[in-house]
């Protein structure tokens, strides 16, 4: 199957869906990327505080697919912020990967109350780029006003901010900041996986009957429709899962269309509630963790 690219504002073409590997313990990290790369993902999302960044590598490594068919993507964590710490963070998380170069290296997290640092990082990014040792670069989590505070000082503007994204948690404003700027709107939790994984005030999007009933209209399940909803809105998506079954059925979503009164009934189910930690409240105290070395 032909995988359809977004082409990112530099130019380069990432696959417009991936694996996410988030909270996915490393020994399962291994079989679930192996399996989606044999199902035909050519994308996938790790990050150095998810301590898994070795078993990606090993995966790709292993599974005979060309390294320069695999799009790969990670995070510098916060307690890496920094100009010369984010260098280094770099030759970690390549290292663990084992690759020279990495496609596409964003920063985890806005630290807001040491904005500087974040600064510093970005800056670390923007040399990286220069230097060849990425492919491109970019954010995650980042509000509107992480997001100005950055292309105030920025000399690259971000390719990508992944964010909190699913029908219940849709983020407009940041959404929209962002396309005109240029900035890719990347979807972690795509299919909802933070209400029903995680205690909170939100009701299982899976079981959204709005949702069912478009899944039950295409012969589909609700995950797929979530799916391709973000994809005909131009989000890239890394849905996550470590189950062979479920990792192909994420990935076959491209031969079905919502209609246009289907996307508007999805885009009404929006709470306006969070799942994930509040971007305004990380700080190194709270969630500062040292990242292992290569």
């Amino acid at each position: 199957m032909s995988i359809p690219n977004l082409t990112l504002n530099n130019g380069v073409e990432m696959p417009a869906i991936g694996l996410g590997v988030f909270q996915t313990p490393p020994d399962e990290t291994r079989a679930a990327v192996e399996a989606a790369l044999s199902t035909g993902y050519r994308h996938i999302d790790t990050a150095a505080a998810y301590g898994n960044e070795r078993e990606v590598g090993e995966a790709i490594a292993k599974s005979g697919v060309d390294r320069a068919e695999v799009f790969v993507e990670t995070k510098i964590w916060i307690s890496d912020f920094g100009y010369d710490q984010t260098l280094h963070g770099f030759e970690k998380s390549a290292g663990k990967l084992g690759i020279d170069r990495i496609d596409l290296l964003i920063l985890h997290q806005a630290l807001p109350s040491e904005f500087d640092k974040t600064l510093d990082a970005y800056r670390a990014l923007e040399t990286l780029l220069a230097d060849g040792k990425v492919r491109a670069i970019g954010v995650s989590n980042f509000m509107v006003d992480h997001l100005t505070g950055l292309l105030e000082k920025a000399t690259v503007v971000p390719a990508v901010n992944q964010i909190e994204v699913h029908p219940y948690f849709a983020q407009r404003e940041v959404q929209e900041f962002g396309a005109r700027h240029d900035v890719l709107s990347q979807a972690w939790s795509p299919i909802g996986g933070i209400t029903f994984y995680r205690d909170g005030e939100h009701t299982s999007t899976l079981r959204d009957p709005v949702i069912g009933g478009i899944a039950a209209a295409h012969g589909r399940s609700p995950a797929q429709v979530m799916l391709r909803w973000h994809l005909q809105q131009g989000r890239s998506v890394i849905p996550k899962s470590t189950k062979p079954e479920r990792i192909a059925e994420n990935f076959d979503v491209f031969d079905f269309e919502l209609t246009a009164e289907q996307l508007a009934a999805i885009d009404a189910l929006d709470t306006g509630k969070r799942g994930g930690p509040e971007p305004a409240d990380i700080t190194l105290e709270s969630f500062g963790r040292p990242i292992p070395e290569a």
